[in-house]
């Protein structure tokens, strides 16, 4: 059974907040850790449980949503953030979605509406993890290859046949040869093709 979606709601108007943290926790599939009203405690209640989403208002007293999103960035929080505002504007909605909310939600919010965008940022965030840890692994792959090996690699990605390679780094052709194929040993490359997505996958 897969665990559940854990949330965080925080919203200065009680009653909206009450009414959200009803539909979160009528679904079997997630729980509500915390519901508050002001900015300063849903970063506490944040950097306490780590929870899957945070539901931020935008406008709250003293620290607003998107200061809040700011300090959790710089913390490296992971929760996936979703904004609601009654206040909604193009910039503070471009803002919000550059420094990686998933969803800005303008009030009112149905809860068909906040349940969508729950998932889709568990969804998209599970994705995100996926990919990094798929980057780790390439560059753990490519972090095993020599200075050498490294030398060649660089040459092979941009195009340069054993031939222009080996004059370019002063050694015989086939030595070139040899450290192409550890170097394909190495990473795990079927192919040329492979090899070069590997090395942009990896971000080299």
């Amino acid at each position: 059974m897969a665990a559940d979606i854990r949330v965080v709601i925080a919203d200065d108007h009680p009653i909206f907040r009450h009414g959200l943290q009803q539909v979160v926790e009528a679904q079997p599939d997630m729980q509500v850790v915390a519901a508050v009203g002001d900015g300063a405690t849903a970063l506490e209640v944040i950097r306490r449980s780590s929870p899957d989403v945070a539901v931020l208002d935008v406008r709250m007293p003293g620290l607003g949503g998107l200061e809040l999103q700011s300090l959790l960035n710089g913390a490296g929080a992971t929760s996936a953030v979703v904004f609601m505002t009654g206040h909604g504007d193009v910039q503070t909605g471009v803002r919000a979605m550059k420094s990686g909310a998933v969803d800005f939600l303008l009030k009112p919010v149905d809860g068909a509406t906040l349940l969508r965008a729950v998932e889709d940022s568990v969804a998209r965030d599970t994705e995100r993890l996926a990919q990094e840890r798929e980057r780790e692994a390439i560059r753990d792959r490519l972090r095993g290859l020599s200075p050498r090996e490294r030398q060649v690699l660089a040459d092979v990605v941009r195009g340069l046949p054993n031939k222009l390679t080996a004059a370019d780094l002063g050694i015989s052709e086939k030595t070139v040869k040899v450290h192409r194929h550890r170097i394909m040993a190495k990473t795990g490359a079927s192919s040329l093709a492979e090899l070069v997505r590997l090395v942009d996958a990896g971000g080299l």
